[in-house]
């Protein structure tokens, strides 16, 4: 299809963002379900960015694409849906065609939300999932007789953990708590759960065991294949893999995780994933992309599905702050240009280039884009141009939230972690609002934050990591990755004897849930890291403690596989070198 010409859609677009000064959203690709939210529109396909009247002045902080619904939150925590609704992935049963509130969920503040192929998740700030729509394959984690649940229901199961992080599959789905657990449950024909192959379908969340002690800052789900990104950037994946998606150099299933070798050194931040492919963001703005490419959604000039991850090229030169993947085409978001690219299928106008056409390789959005940090446009260019600040794809159609020159929002950065999202960790603002709550009796809030970091390995192997020096991203056999220094300083400014009973907890959930649950095969070395800093803790030299602490915690450390013992013996000699240096 050509390009239209100036007086045609894009002209259209520039009057609207013109006239409505406050629209803080744009939408494209596919329409035919009202999965866009633009109304009662006669096109069933968008081929570029789009204005949606309906969040004119509102800002927007998350949005999930379904396969053929939407769900919009927005600051004050209310939820807004759209789209297909005939397994009540809406949540309600007002218009399709327009974002409609999710009313059942009005008592709630919502933080996040996430869509499957029909079924939608919610997470609330005190850490509770809600879930509804399509339940046939368990992907709602709820006790249904009925194929699908029209209203949001708390997911009951998951009462016990406060959830960090949810997100959807096709037909499964996944949460990551506080505490550094990763749940699963849904459709598991391919080993999308990560718990074996013992059953096809799993109605409530079950923990993935063998990934305990790992400290995990993001989980991403895709058609049937699901990933696990650690805060030192190695990247575990398991489900569907008969196109590659998992990057591991072959087509086979995994019915549980496998780290990505190939990808442990080039540092992940964040990862996504399409239908039947992944993508990956490195720290330097780098793109990997790998699984299925027949429509060109992996940018690499060719239709060639990848089974080892591969560097888009065409994008080098560029640092990349934000990806998003749809079910079959990729985007992705330059900062410093303030320009979206766009590659994949295009037949439903997915890629906002104005074309129904396929692209290979990345390819500007139609747009007026400005940087955030860049010149402001003239006065007669202002309601023009968009800076964008937050991307979003999923189904056939895409999102991205924008604010106008002059009055311009920085966009977000997918390199660097948001701390609602992330897992407990010691550091120094942690302990000093504990500290700031114990001089009377502790809250029991703060009781339960301590309670779940000191039983939780994870919480701890991802505390007190390298912070002005990163080299986190560098564990191996003879990196921990943990500054000790830092360590020994935290441990010690917790542990007063002004504060008796910020220490009686600690001690206590060490004693009774991390020591004793320690493995003796820990499955990567990043969980290793709590036996170089856990020995640093005041508690273990005490002689008030010496019986309970640190007798278990040496025979746990004896007790240790050959391996991981020789890995532990290899970061101790370089550390003793490191401090003779």
């Amino acid at each position: 299809m050509r390009d239209a010409p100036d007086n045609g859609p894009r002209e259209v677009w520039r009057t609207e963002v013109s006239r409505v000064r406050l629209v803080t959203m744009l939408c494209w690709g596919n329409a035919s379900f009202g999965q866009l939210g633009l109304g009662g529109i006669d096109e069933e396909i968008v081929l570029e960015p789009r204005s949606c009247d309906f969040f004119r002045g509102r800002k927007v902080c998350d949005v999930g694409c379904g396969h053929k619904h939407s769900a919009f939150l927005l600051d004050d925590g209310t939820v807004y849906t759209c789209g297909c609704n005939d397994l009540g992935q809406l949540g309600h049963d007002k218009s399709r065609k327009k974002p409609e509130q999710v009313t059942a969920l009005d008592a709630q503040n919502i933080v996040a939300v996430s869509c499957g192929e029909a079924h939608t998740l919610a997470l609330n700030d005190k850490g509770q999932a809600f879930a509804w729509g399509l339940a046939s394959d368990g992907q709602l984690g709820l006790p249904c007789a009925e194929e699908c649940m029209r209203v949001p229901r708390n997911i009951k199961s998951l009462s016990e953990v406060q959830v960090a992080q949810v997100a959807c599959g096709y037909r499964h789905s996944h949460a990551l708590s506080k505490g550094g657990t990763i749940f699963s449950w849904g459709q598991n024909k391919y080993g999308q759960l990560g718990l074996g192959n013992d059953c096809k379908c799993i109605f409530s969340p079950q923990a993935i065991q063998s990934l305990q002690g790992i400290p995990f800052m993001q989980i991403a789900a895709g058609g049937a294949h699901s990933f696990a990104l650690t805060m030192s950037g190695a990247v575990f994946g398991w489900g569907r893999n008969n196109f590659g998606q998992l990057g591991l150099n072959d087509n086979t299933d995994r019915y549980c995780p496998v780290l990505l070798k190939s990808l442990r050194s080039q540092r992940v931040v964040y990862v996504c994933c399409g239908e039947d492919h992944t993508a990956a963001l490195t720290k330097e703005g780098g793109v990997f992309t790998f699984g299925a490419g027949g429509y060109g959604q992996l940018g690499h000039n060719t239709t060639n599905h990848e089974i080892n991850p591969r560097k888009v090229f065409e994008l080098m030169g560029n640092v990349v702050t934000q990806i998003a993947c749809g079910r079959q085409h990729t985007l992705a978001f330059v900062a410093s240009t303030g320009k979206i690219n766009s590659f994949g299928l295009g037949g439903n106008g997915q890629l906002g280039t104005r074309s129904m056409c396929n692209r290979k390789s990345p390819a500007p959005v139609k747009g007026n884009w400005v940087p955030h940090n860049g010149p402001c446009p003239s006065d007669t260019d202002a309601g023009q141009s968009c800076c964008v600040t937050r991307i979003y794809a999923g189904g056939d159609q895409s999102f991205a939230h924008f604010s106008v020159p002059e009055n311009h929002t920085p966009p977000d950065d997918f390199r660097v972690p948001d701390p609602s999202r992330e897992i407990y960790t010691l550091n120094a603002e942690v302990i000093e609002r504990w500290l700031g709550h114990a001089h009377g009796r502790l809250p029991q809030e703060i009781v339960n934050e301590i309670d779940v970091l000191f039983s939780s390995s994870s919480c701890l192997n991802g505390s007190f990591l390298s912070g002005s020096h990163p080299d986190h991203y560098d564990t191996g056999s003879r990196t921990s990755g943990v500054d000790m220094s830092t360590a020994r300083l935290l441990f010690h400014k917790l542990l007063q004897p002004e504060y008796p009973q910020v220490t009686q907890q600690v001690a206590a959930s060490l004693e009774k849930n991390l020591i004793p649950k320690l493995p003796c095969s820990p499955p990567d070395v990043e969980a290793l890291r709590l036996y170089l800093t856990l020995p640093e803790c005041p508690l273990f030299n005490n002689p008030n403690t010496f019986v309970t602490l640190a007798i278990p915690f040496g025979k746990a450390v004896i007790n240790l596989r050959e391996t991981p013992l020789k890995v532990l013996g290899q970061a101790h000699v370089f550390r003793a070198i490191k401090r003779s240096d």
